[in-house]
């Protein structure tokens, strides 16, 4: 019985890995696995960070994956969908996997992040944890720099941490201007309070 799987793990935990290994076992089988990326790093490629790679299949937020799927099933029966960076997608394409699901009979695994760098749940992540039928934490789970175990992602912007800002923003790939990187809970609240202390610091000097 197919059914949706969401697959989730903090920046550098292994999901991009995860979903070549997946594409990798059906596709030496020659079972149909179709790959879906969405806002690439390298157009219409999945990477890792270990060097793998593999050609898939690039969307927009303007994509019918229902639509989409169903088509390229019609031309030849799909095994199963794997989508990567799945937390970019919109709550709609996640209803829209769902119905691969239901209404083809195809296993859809999504791999992503559960959460931005504010802590606060993507729209696409938040969707897939209501209708996922299983949902798993990926064991590869980063370490943060103080040594234990990370679960939170960072946006550092010069080196500093920050935690506002628009919700989705590329990383400089080629400098260091805009990195992630995962942290655990307490080195992640430890820098808000010295902001909101600075905040009102400053609020008081000011009246």
């Amino acid at each position: 019985m197919s059914k949706l799987t969401f697959s989730h793990a903090p920046m550098g935990g292994g999901k991009s890995l995860s979903t070549l290994v997946r594409h990798r076992h059906a596709t030496t089988h020659d079972l149909n696995s179709i790959l879906l990326v969405c806002n690439p790093r390298v157009e219409g490629v999945v990477s890792s960070r270990v060097g793998m790679e593999a050609p898939a299949i690039e969307i927009t937020a303007d994509t019918n994956l229902f639509d989409l799927l169903a088509k390229l099933h019609a031309q030849n029966p799909i095994y199963h969908v794997i989508a990567d960076e799945a937390h970019f997608y919109t709550a709609k394409q996640i209803e829209e996997l769902a119905q691969v699901v239901d209404v083809l009979d195809v296993d859809v695994e999504a791999y992503g992040l559960l959460s931005d760098y504010r802590t606060r749940l993507f729209e696409a992540s938040a969707r897939l944890v209501e209708l996922a039928d299983e949902i798993i934490t990926l064991p590869t789970r980063p370490l943060c720099a103080c040594g234990r175990t990370a679960t939170l992602n960072a946006r550092l912007v010069d080196g500093q941490m920050v935690t506002d800002g628009e919700q989705i923003l590329v990383g400089d790939i080629k400098g260091n201007k805009i990195r992630y990187e995962a942290v655990c809970r307490r080195c992640h609240i430890q820098t808000k309070p010295k902001v909101q202390a600075s905040l009102f610091t400053e609020s008081l000097e000011n009246n």
